[in-house]
């Protein structure tokens, strides 16, 4: 009887060009490194580009070529030149991962319009205006793949959270315009929402041992998200195995939201 199985191929990046941006450490750094070690040249971005050094050491291990950039995506000319820059550099742009982020635990009654301003213009504005600057590029060359960082509050009501799940539900939003919007040039635009990931912007959160037992009871693996697991996902949905996915929100949150 012959053998059936998934190739390896479908799930091959090689001589594909990536943008992550927000690489200097975290899931970012994750999903840049799981995309070159699929075959993947990638332009990694930083708001310093010396945060990117340690990022910039562990991809040029895997032998592909690693571009640094300076960006704020919070700047629309910068978000927008930054994807050109990364284009120009690798000789094209295939893939883009809209990881920046920036998120800031406090209280809705205390919100003020400086921390409003600050989450949504890095989260929402920042990533609509990359994803429209690799839209132009993907759509006259033939189509692409762009990868929205979401989060369990695009589904979910965070206490302390609204700012941020005021972003990254809107963030959603894009993400579902943008695939039924391009899907004709070719481009697929996906999302994954990562569930309780233990990273440097997260790390206020698990300072309290409490919290900690608390969410580990309300997820079905019992265990929170090592950041590698992050990129098999991303390449997932980067690769040809996800040919015929787009507007998909794919969670990485150990049963969560299946949970609730």
């Amino acid at each position: 009887m012959e053998e059936r199985g998934v190739s390896r191929p479908i799930f091959d990046l090689d001589g594909r060009k990536a943008l992550v941006t927000g690489a200097s450490r975290g899931l970012g750094r994750s999903i840049a490194l799981a995309l070159a070690e699929a075959g993947a040249d990638v332009a990694i971005t930083a708001r310093r580009i010396g945060g990117l050094d340690e990022t910039r050491d562990r991809l040029a291990e895997t032998g592909r070529r690693v571009v640094c950039l300076e960006q704020d995506v919070r700047l629309v000319e910068t978000a927008r030149g930054v994807v050109d820059q990364a284009a120009n550099a690798l000789g094209g742009l295939d893939i883009l991962i809209n990881n920046a982020g920036f998120e800031e635990v406090r209280p809705s009654l205390d919100v003020d319009e400086v921390l409003w301003t600050q989450v949504l213009d890095t989260n929402l504005k920042g990533a609509f205006f990359c994803a429209q600057a690799a839209g132009r590029r993907m759509a006259a060359e033939g189509g692409g793949a762009i990868v929205n960082l979401c989060s369990l509050t695009s589904y979910v009501g965070i206490p302390t959270a609204a700012p941020y799940g005021a972003s990254k539900s809107g963030l959603l939003g894009i993400t579902r315009a943008l695939a039924t919007e391009w899907a004709p040039h070719g481009i697929r635009v996906n999302a994954l929402a990562p569930g309780y990931f233990r990273t440097a912007m997260t790390e206020v959160f698990y300072e309290d041992a409490d919290w900690q037992t608390r969410m580990l009871d309300k997820i079905p693996q019992r265990r929170f998200g090592r950041d590698e697991e992050i990129g098999g996902a991303a390449v997932f949905l980067c690769s040809p195995a996800a040919a015929y996915i787009t507007g998909h929100c794919l969670p990485v949150d150990g049963g969560y939201l299946a949970s609730i």
